[in-house]
């Protein structure tokens, strides 16, 4: 780890996931509400997120984008990525500018 590259926070992985874009929907997967969770152990950043389907096609590739682009973040040497279905996606999950951009109202169930 480089001593000069400044630490590894919860909200650095959060912005750098957000360039991965989720193939079917083309938005960033922040937004949409898929990364459940960031485990920030030195180097080693653990994702815990989920797809919008199980069975999702883009699965494969998604997960593959977030380990390829946390694995140029400074100071990251190990990536593992776990997902699960529970709790199980909905839309609600998704930020205030992805609900607008999808045309989603706040109160939708």
């Amino acid at each position: 780890m480089d001593p000069h590259a400044a630490p590894l926070t919860e909200d650095a992985v959060r912005d750098a996931l957000r360039d991965v874009i989720d193939p079917e929907l083309g938005y960033n997967i922040v937004d949409l509400g898929l990364v459940y969770g960031i485990g920030i152990a030195g180097s080693h950043v653990d994702v815990t997120m989920t797809m919008t389907t199980p069975g999702c096609p883009a699965q494969d590739y998604i997960v593959g984008g977030v380990e390829q682009r946390l694995a140029e973040e400074p100071g990251v040497t190990g990536v593992f990525v776990t997902v699960v279905w529970d709790p199980a996606w909905s839309p609600q999950r998704m930020s205030a500018e992805a609900k607008a951009h999808f045309r989603i109202r706040e109160d939708a169930p």
